[in-house]
């Protein structure tokens, strides 16, 4: 069962270091929505990203409000948050198949299991791709299996981490497509790191420079 699609809600939050804001924001981003955020290496992008996903070091004060509808999600640690991540590298596991792969990423109790990596694969033109080694695939479809493996573990929002920035640029315009696409179907709220205007152009959302 695919859960209901809620807001993610940034409120008044604020991110000190020995005193000395670093970051500070109140945004709202609506299901399907990506909110964009760029700016220079140093400007805050890795510590947003790392207090929305709940790795922020103890080395930093936060203040503020996290909501996923009417779901405080500041409080609670990483792996009762609902967020996916997205990152540069697919991060595929070197010892599992494609579908052992995909197979990770869905639920513990998930029925069909078989059928939906199927169906996964089939989204994205990899259909068949089951059994193959992560290393024989090429920068493109690796990016595709890790799509799919973050979806399948039904998120409840998600953030991407400069995700486009290490394919080329026949890949890259491809790829963007794909994955907002999905995002966007999948009725999941979005927040985009990226340093690429391209990118953000893309998301098709709110975009926000830092610095």
């Amino acid at each position: 069962m695919t859960p209901t699609p809620h807001p993610l809600r940034i409120k008044q939050m604020k991110i000190t270091l020995d005193g000395e804001t670093l970051l500070a924001m109140d945004q709202y981003i609506a299901p399907g929505e990506v909110l964009t955020v760029m700016g220079p290496s140093g400007s805050g992008k890795s510590t947003l990203l790392a207090y929305l996903a709940g790795f922020l070091s103890p080395a930093f004060q936060a203040q503020g409000e996290l909501y996923l509808g009417d779901k405080r999600l500041d409080t609670l640690p990483a792996e009762r948050r609902g967020i996916g991540l997205l990152f540069q590298d697919p991060m595929l596991f070197p010892h599992l198949s494609v579908a052992g792969n995909l197979r990770f990423g869905l639920p513990h109790r998930a029925k069909n299991k078989r059928q939906q990596v199927s169906l996964a694969l089939e989204q994205v033109g990899l259909a068949g791709f089951e059994t193959r080694d992560p290393a024989t695939l090429s920068g493109g479809q690796q990016a595709r299996v890790a799509l799919m493996r973050l979806l399948l573990s039904q998120p409840r929002a998600v953030l991407l981490d400069e995700p486009f920035s290490k394919l080329d640029t026949a890949l890259r315009q491809e790829m963007r497509t794909l994955v907002f696409g999905q995002l966007r179907e999948a009725g999941l709220p979005t927040l985009l790191v990226t340093h690429d205007e391209a990118d953000a152009n893309a998301a098709g959302g709110t975009i926000i420079v830092l610095g």
